[in-house]
């Protein structure tokens, strides 16, 4: 029987978009089915591997993509998006393989099915770009989405503030505002996919809460103010509105947490 740690170290070692999509679906399964041993023993790699399309650029160097207005405008922002979750197939992964040796076995259902939301979040924006005349590499890309991985590999409660509560809660302030965007301009295809992310990511911003308001129950820590310490030390963005409190409340990301720091 093959472990948690090797099942998430198989998806984190996919370069290829589609065996990644394919590893993420087969170890989210496994462990669904009892075939996986709650072991840790294989450490995960300190980034995992990457297709050779995109291109891989810093921040400062992506072009701007706009709004979402015109055609091209969309494509892009698809294209973007289509990046965020298959990196985030890793973040996930790399979460239950990484940290699942200090929480409960509900922690590995909960990040694998995170994992297996986004692997299907990645295929079907895949496929709405190769819909519309496009494919996933056909522009360039952002090469930092992994470093929030990176700053918070030795933490897991800086990893849960960073990714899902900080990196994914802003996700659910701009997504609505997104989904308009395509509505108005007759994209009614795109905008249903999107409709069908935000939905998951509330969910996945609400495990991380979840986690991190247990884990800091168990340490003794006020939740909301660890939150706000980790987020200056770790996260290297800026915390700001609008937000979209109803999905953060719904998600358990109360004001307590962001508000003073906004």
């Amino acid at each position: 029987m093959s472990s948690v740690a090797e099942a998430a170290r198989r998806v984190l070692e996919a370069a290829d978009p589609y065996e990644k999509v394919k590893a993420a679906r087969a170890a989210a399964r496994a462990w669904r089915l009892g075939k996986l041993d709650h072991s840790f023993a294989v450490a995960m790699p300190d980034a995992p591997a990457r297709p050779s399309l995109p291109e891989l650029l810093p921040p400062n160097r992506m072009p701007k993509r706009g709004k979402g207005g015109s055609e091209r405008g969309r494509l892009a922002l698809l294209h973007a998006l289509a990046h965020i979750e298959f990196v985030a197939i890793d973040l996930a992964f790399d979460m239950a393989g990484r940290f699942g040796a200090g929480f409960p076995r509900a922690f590995v259902d909960d990040w694998f099915s995170v994992g297996a939301d986004e692997a299907m979040h990645f295929a079907i924006l895949e496929r709405r770009l190769r819909a519309l005349g496009s494919f996933y590499g056909a522009l360039p890309a952002h090469a930092g989405l992994w470093e929030a991985a990176s700053v918070t590999a030795k933490d897991p409660l800086a990893r849960l503030a960073v990714v899902p509560m900080a990196l994914e809660a802003r996700g659910l302030d701009v997504t609505p505002v997104t989904v308009e965007r395509f509505r108005t301009a007759g994209d009614e295809a795109s905008a249903r996919i999107l409709q069908r992310i935000y939905t998951d990511e509330i969910r996945h911003v609400r495990f991380g809460t979840k986690w991190f308001e247990a884990s800091c129950q168990e340490l003794g820590l006020i939740p909301a103010a660890h939150w706000q310490s980790l987020i200056g030390t770790h996260f290297r963005g800026v915390v700001k509105g609008p937000f979209n409190d109803s999905a953060r409340d719904s998600a358990g990301l109360t004001r307590d947490y962001y508000g003073a720091i906004a």
